[in-house]
C-alpha cells in the first residue's frame, strides 16, 4: 500500500474548547486509512500585509511551504456573522500570497462546517467555497456537511456521542477519500 495522503486540516476556531477542533480530532480518528489529516495551527500568523511581500515574516514562511507541502486541505470551521472567521480568512489570504504563487492552487479539498445553530454554518460554509474556487482549490461538492446543534454532539472527552452524526461524518470522510484520489490521479 502506498502511504497515506497528507492533508493540512485549518481549523477556524481559535478557543480551546472549540466544537470544530473537536469536529477535526474526530475527523481525524474517522479518516480512511489512505489520509493522514493533520492539524494546521493558524492563531500565531500575522495578519496580512502586502508591504510585508518582499521579506515575509518566518511564521508566512513555514505556513506556506507546509500548505505547499500538502496534497490534500480539509477547512473545519465555524460561523460568524453569516461567515468564516478572520483568523481563517487570513490563513487563506496569506497562504494566497504573493499573487501568482499561491500555496492552495490544485489540490483537492472539502469544507465541513459545525454550529450550536440549526443551519451548522451553511453561511461560512459558502462563503469559504467562493474563496476556494478563486484559490483552485477543487472542493468536495458532495455530501455537503453542516453539523448543526453541534454543543450537543460530543461527550466529555470531545467524541461525537451520536451515532447517525458518526455515520455522516464517516460518510463525508469516505467521500473526501475518494474525491482526493479521484483528483490527483487525474
Amino acid at each position: 500500500m502506498s502511504s497515506p495522503r497528507d492533508v493540512a486540516v485549518l481549523v477556524g476556531s481559535l478557543r480551546k474548547g472549540s466544537l470544530n477542533l473537536k469536529l477535526a480530532h474526530a475527523l481525524q480518528e474517522l479518516a480512511p486509512a489512505s489520509l493522514k489529516l493533520e492539524i494546521v495551527p493558524i492563531g500565531d500568523l500575522p495578519l496580512y500585509n502586502a508591504d510585508l511581500d518582499e521579506d515575509p515574516p518566518p511564521a508566512w514562511r513555514a505556513f506556506r511551504e507546509r500548505i505547499g507541502r500538502a496534497e490534500a486541505v480539509l477547512f473545519v470551521t465555524p460561523e460568524y456573522n453569516r461567515s468564516v472567521p478572520g483568523v481563517l480568512k487570513n490563513a487563506i489570504d496569506v497562504g494566497s500570497r504573493p499573487y501568482g504563487h499561491s500555496a492552495w492552487a490544485g489540490k483537492p479539498g472539502a469544507v465541513i462546517s459545525a454550529s450550536p445553530g440549526a443551519i451548522g454554518g451553511f453561511g461560512a460554509n459558502h462563503h469559504l467555497r467562493q474563496s476556494l474556487v478563486f484559490l483552485d482549490v477543487r472542493p468536495l461538492q458532495q455530501p455537503e456537511a453542516y453539523v448543526g446543534g453541534a454543543h450537543k454532539l460530543f461527550d466529555e472527552a470531545g467524541r461525537v456521542n451520536n451515532d447517525d452524526t458518526r455515520k455522516f461524518l464517516q460518510a463525508f470522510m469516505d467521500a473526501f477519500a475518494g474525491w482526493v484520489e479521484k483528483q490527483l490521479a487525474a
